[in-house]
């Protein structure tokens, strides 16, 4: 797997020699403000804990929106208030500044972006993972924002990774394509949806679906446009920056 390469900043003690003639004043380092929430490398999956705490901390931090700042442009994300895990965990991971130290990873055009992971993370966070959240009006058409997890037996509950997510682009397909390859039943808006917009009906039922871009779609063809290494890895990196729209007081 390709690794993120990252710049340690190194810090140099300095001595300053006493001068009882000219005193020498220096000022105090800043500190850096404190983010509310849990500490990070507090949660985890024993007795529930991850759950607790996000969930209390998405009642005490709510917001609805974010913005996802990359080189190539702006999306802005609504977040669901239904998936109320999901959401609380991708609020807090952003305004910890979890997300800006990470890219988009893996880039399969006609499917989707997946961003979110790192291997150089210098923020510290244990790994839990998140209850599905899956709602049959959410669905995985073009622009919806949605949870990775690892597959297969060892998984059968469909948990979540905390901090992989992925942002659908999908294609558009005719009704009968869309219903045959769809995880489970499609209304017919659904199905109308993935004719004239687009997505990736083989994914619904199996994912959590807890958002969705509103603006900035052209950023998601433009990611799944970026010229690709052997891993699906975009070989100029997009890099993201995320903003919380914070609601007005």
């Amino acid at each position: 797997m390709k690794l993120l390469a990252t710049t340690l900043l190194l810090t140099a003690a300095l001595a300053t020699a006493c001068n009882r003639n000219q005193p020498e004043t220096v000022d105090a380092p800043a500190v850096p403000p404190t983010i509310p929430g849990p500490d990070l490398m507090q949660l985890s999956d024993s007795g529930g804990v991850a759950e607790r705490e996000i969930l209390a901390y998405g009642q005490q931090y709510p917001a609805t929106e974010v913005i996802m700042h990359t080189r190539l442009g702006d999306m802005r994300i609504k977040l669901y208030d239904d998936t109320p895990l999901h959401k609380a965990n991708f609020l807090l991971l952003s305004r910890k500044g979890v997300f800006d130290e990470t890219v988009f990873h893996r880039v399969v055009k006609g499917f989707a972006i997946q961003g979110g992971n790192s291997n150089f993370r210098t923020i510290r966070m244990r790994e839990y993972h998140l209850k599905p959240e899956i709602r049959p009006a959410h669905f995985h058409k073009y622009g919806a924002l949605a949870m990775a997890r690892y597959d297969g037996a060892q998984n059968p509950g469909k948990l979540s990774s905390n901090n992989d997510f992925y942002i659908v682009q999908g294609q558009k397909m005719t009704a009968a394509q869309a219903k045959a390859s769809a995880a489970r039943p499609l209304t017919p808006e659904q199905v109308k949806v993935y004719t004239t917009v687009g997505g990736t009906p083989g994914l619904d039922g199996e994912y959590t679906v807890f958002g969705e871009v509103i603006e900035g779609f052209d950023v998601i063809d433009k990611i799944a446009n970026e010229p690709l290494d052997p891993y699906n890895w975009p070989k100029k990196d997009v890099k993201i920056k995320m903003e919380v729209v914070e609601p007005k007081k």
